[in-house]
């Protein structure tokens, strides 16, 4: 009997879905349109197709963006907050910052209105000392006249509940006792740690966002249960871990960047397979490109990110650069004569101008398309019969050739040569900005779009090569299938090393832990181990900013074991330490892991297969570096290991296409890659 995991990743054109059957080793992988009134219907729909029975699935693991789109267009539900006397305008304050760095003007607006912000008496002094109670009734007071202005969520947010949380508790159960629904959010529960804005930013877009997000998840249960699931589904977060569906409903916020998390996860994963620890993914869907870090193996994970400008998400995440230069981004020629490519995009709907959906302004689908580079005949994603190449050279012709004085083929290739521009630019900023040399670093180009980029950007920017999985068009989606259980913990220390008693600070810690490993434990999955972080954010008196200090539990915690640990870090951030000044520990955090059943890479490996030879099914006319080239195609699935194709080349399969630029040859490696390198 057949007990399947699936991986499902949503996303704005497709949704991806990869399945794995893991009584016959066996997977198999399908897009479909994604559904954008309610993206469960799309889920199902895709399921759908890849199992025989619903009730053969053991596990869904779904990485999804209904809270991303519901941030980006600010369609989460009314929100009110109660906060402390004096503070209501902390979420419009901000920092103080501006959309554009160097603009005169900026406007922002937050997701709660100013009419939304009650303020009640209470106050809590740095050091944890209740100055002055809250008062249950005044809190309830306020809570009932939000409700009767229609807000749906509400959030208790006190300006020192890091220290001291019982004034919180107190509002929070008053809060409750009135409110007719689940979504009340306590401040201190989804960040306990100092910096007020952040803290009630984080904690207010969770209040936001829990009855999109809620409502979502009820939909697909319900639609799974109908369709005889009786498995568990988990959730992806934004730092590459999983959750469990009631998780996700209590902390949605912590979905923000599900999605593009699940690849990088899937990139971790395949490059550590291939033997290759440092990377560079590029995940290129309809609307967006995504870049992230992967050196040493090790994903970079931020702090915190802003959604949008003025939404901040402080919550440990994989650190992502995401830029307007998806497939459906938007070519046109301005007022001055220039040529710009985004960052307005046609998205899926109604999508390039080759869909023929209502679109008539040209995009980076479209020129690539029109130099030959996508076959017309087979569209990705099932959604279309047939790409409209005469619509598109039109469009190209009318808006970028005729304005600049071009043919439309050299029209076309400036398309892509500023598209390419802006993702190299997006590689340099994860890259050489944070001190790492390219040439170390190797492409993983996924999405539907990507590696038909990948060649121009391995010689634009001077990476090593490429590895282009073996289902680039679903990377997200198995990376669901591959992701553990993971949950962060927080809390806000803040005292001078010399003064913290470290037996009891590392009691706390390892009490936070079994907490947390308590909630990993009841999720109902099964793990082969359950690992355990700590780690300090750690300052010299009168810093600001902080360095991660990992630290080691064993058998306690001492002041020294401490002392040496910010040595260790500080001295690799900064190269020296500064002597006779004393340290301090902002707050301290906790890491519980639940690793998963290990997925085998070896499943992607070719069966048999044939020579390039036997595999080429064609040749295609394709313009590149200002001339036309006879390409070879290929079926890139039925390539055996260590078959070699020379650029130019053109490699399809269901879920994406592979373009091989001149100068460049692809080889298949054992688990089903292709390895692209400069040609010798």
């Amino acid at each position: 009997m057949s007990a399947y995991v699936i991986g499902v990743d949503v996303g704005g054109t497709f949704t991806d879905v990869f399945a794995w059957d893991e009584a016959a080793g066996r997977v198999t992988t399908t897009k479909v349109p994604s559904t954008r009134g309610d993206q469960s219907k799309g889920f199902i729909e895709g399921i759908g197709q890849l199992v025989p029975a619903f009730g053969d699935i053991r596990t869904i693991v779904h990485g999804t963006t209904v809270g991303t789109n519901a941030l980006l267009e600010r369609k989460g539900a009314r929100t009110g907050i109660v906060t402390t006397q004096g503070f209501r305008d902390v979420l419009e304050m901000r920092r103080r910052d501006r959309p554009t760095t160097w603009g005169l003007r900026g406007a922002y607006t937050p997701v709660v209105d100013r009419r939304d912000r009650r303020e009640v008496a209470e106050r809590v002094l740095a050091d944890g000392t209740v100055l002055e109670r809250v008062s249950p009734d005044a809190v309830k007071t306020e809570a009932q006249a939000l409700r009767e202005a229609g807000c749906e969520a509400l959030c208790v947010f006190f300006v020192n509940g890091y220290a001291n949380a019982a004034n919180e508790r107190i509002a929070v159960e008053a809060v409750r006792s009135v409110w007719p629904n689940a979504y009340v959010t306590a401040a201190t529960e989804i960040l306990p740690e100092i910096r007020e804005f952040e803290r009630l930013s984080t904690a207010t877009l969770n209040a936001y966002l829990q009855p999109v997000v809620s409502s979502y998840l009820d939909r697909l249960e319900s639609g799974l249960d109908t369709q005889g699931f009786g498995g568990q589904v988990l959730i992806v977060q934004s730092n590459g871990g999983v959750m469990s569906v009631d998780s996700a409903k209590r902390t949605p916020v912590r979905t923000a960047l599900s999605g593009p998390a699940a690849g990088v996860i899937a990139a971790q994963a395949i490059a550590q397979a291939a033997g290759v620890e440092n990377i560079v993914t590029c995940d290129m869907g309809g609307t967006s490109f995504d870049v992230s870090l992967v050196a040493g193996g090790t994903p970079a994970l931020a702090p915190q990110t802003a959604i949008d400008f003025g939404l901040v998400v402080r919550s440990p995440m994989i650190e992502i650069t995401t830029i307007g230069a998806g497939g459906g981004s938007i070519a046109t020629v301005d007022a001055s004569g220039l040529l710009r490519v985004g960052p307005e995009s046609a998205g899926s709907d109604p999508g390039p101008v080759c869909y023929g959906l209502g679109n008539d302004r040209p995009t980076v689908t479209d020129a690539n398309l029109v130099l030959g580079r996508i076959n017309p005949d087979r569209p990705i994603g099932g959604k279309l019969d047939r790409l409209d190449i005469d619509a598109a050279r039109a469009a190209i012709t009318r808006d970028v050739a005729e304005p600049l004085g071009i043919a439309v083929e050299a029209a076309a290739e400036a398309i892509l040569t500023l598209a390419n521009a802006k993702m190299a630019g997006a590689i340099r900023l994860v890259s050489i900005e944070k001190g790492h040399d390219p040439a170390r670093f190797s492409a993983m180009p996924f999405g539907g779009g990507g590696a038909l980029h990948t060649g121009a950007l391995v010689k634009d920017v001077g990476l090593r090569s490429a590895l282009v999985p073996r289902f680039p068009g679903v990377t997200s989606a198995l990376g669901c299938v591959v992701a553990d259980m993971r949950h962060d913990r927080v809390q806000t220390v803040n005292r001078l090393l010399a003064e913290i008693d470290a037996p009891a600070l590392g009691a706390e810690m390892a009490q936070a832990a079994d907490e947390t490993e308590a909630l990993v434990s009841a999720s109902g999955t099964s793990f082969d181990r359950i690992d355990r972080a700590f780690e300090f954010d750690m300052l010299y008196l009168g810093q600001t900013h902080t360095v991660a200090v990992p630290v080691a539990m064993g058998d306690g915690l001492t002041t020294g074991a401490i002392q040496a640990a910010f040595d260790t870090a500080y001295r690799a951030a900064f190269g020296r330490l500064l002597d006779g000044i004393p340290v301090r520990v902002m707050n301290y955090r906790v890491t519980v892991i639940g690793r998963r059943p290990a997925f085998d890479m070896g499943l992607f490996a070719p069966e048999g297969g044939v020579t390039a030879a036997e595999a080429r099914t064609g040749t295609r006319q394709v313009w590149a570096e200002g001339a036309w080239y006879e390409a070879g195609i290929f079926d890139r699935l039925s390539l055996a290991t260590g078959e070699r194709v020379a650029g130019p080349a053109i490699l399809e399969q269901p879920d994406t296409t592979i373009f091989v630029d001149p100068g460049l040859t692809a080889e298949v490696d054992r688990f089903g890659n292709l390895v692209i390198e400069r040609t010798s």
